[in-house]
């Protein structure tokens, strides 16, 4: 797995131009400098691993636009050692980069075939989230809630449920949420009944899928 000072320079050139596209957390941008997304991708793709672009990964899924994980990590608001709840490994992309960023992740996958693709990835580049465990994301992980923050990373149809109550009062949950198109959708978790909600514009994201064991 090799990581060249042509990839590096590449990733500089990401992260100028992600700043151009308004991200602005330092800590994001950091870890979208050092995080080498070529290793995510089929080798094919290589050329292109650092254009603000979307790939097929297998099992119908995708790795992420830069932009769309830096946006997402970015609304986080994430401080170090955050416990971090990821619905939607995928790649593991943007769990290396919430690594990277400090946070304790947990993440969970519904395909099983990039689960354990994923699974064997990301201890060989030195990326170790606290749990990765293929299940049903609609579930959560109610054995360890509460969460600071809970990432989706696929289009959900509305917000699930267990999602929200497994967020810690202060907590936040980034979603997208819609059918064709999602509207990235944030919720602050202000008490035990209330939540806070905010919209920040059209994303485009594979459809989260339910119903595994």
């Amino acid at each position: 797995m090799i990581d060249t000072p042509k990839h590096q320079g590449l990733r500089n050139q990401l992260v100028e131009s992600l700043k151009q596209k308004g991200i602005v957390d330092t800590a994001v941008l950091e870890a979208i400098r050092v995080i080498p997304r070529h290793l995510f991708l089929d080798s094919s793709f290589e050329n292109f691993a650092y254009q603000d672009k979307a790939f097929p990964i297998g099992a119908g899924q995708t790795i992420s636009h830069p932009y769309t994980v830096a946006f997402q990590s970015q609304l986080l608001r994430l401080e170090k050692e955050d416990k971090v709840l990821e619905i939607g490994t995928g790649s593991g992309y943007q769990t290396a980069v919430l690594v990277a960023m400090g946070a304790r992740v947990y993440s969970i996958e519904r395909q099983n075939e990039l689960y354990k693709k994923t699974s064997h990835l990301l201890p060989k580049l030195g990326i170790r989230p606290k749990l990765m465990t293929f299940g049903d994301g609609y579930k959560g992980l109610p054995n360890y809630a509460p969460f600071d923050s809970i990432i989706v990373t696929a289009g959900a149809p509305f917000i699930p449920q267990p999602l929200m109550a497994q967020l810690k009062i202060g907590g936040r949950l980034i979603i997208p949420l819609g059918e064709e198109t999602q509207i990235m959708t944030e919720l602050v978790r202000l008490n035990e009944t209330q939540f806070e909600k905010h919209e920040y514009g059209d994303f485009k994201f594979v459809p989260m899928l339910e119903n595994k064991n």
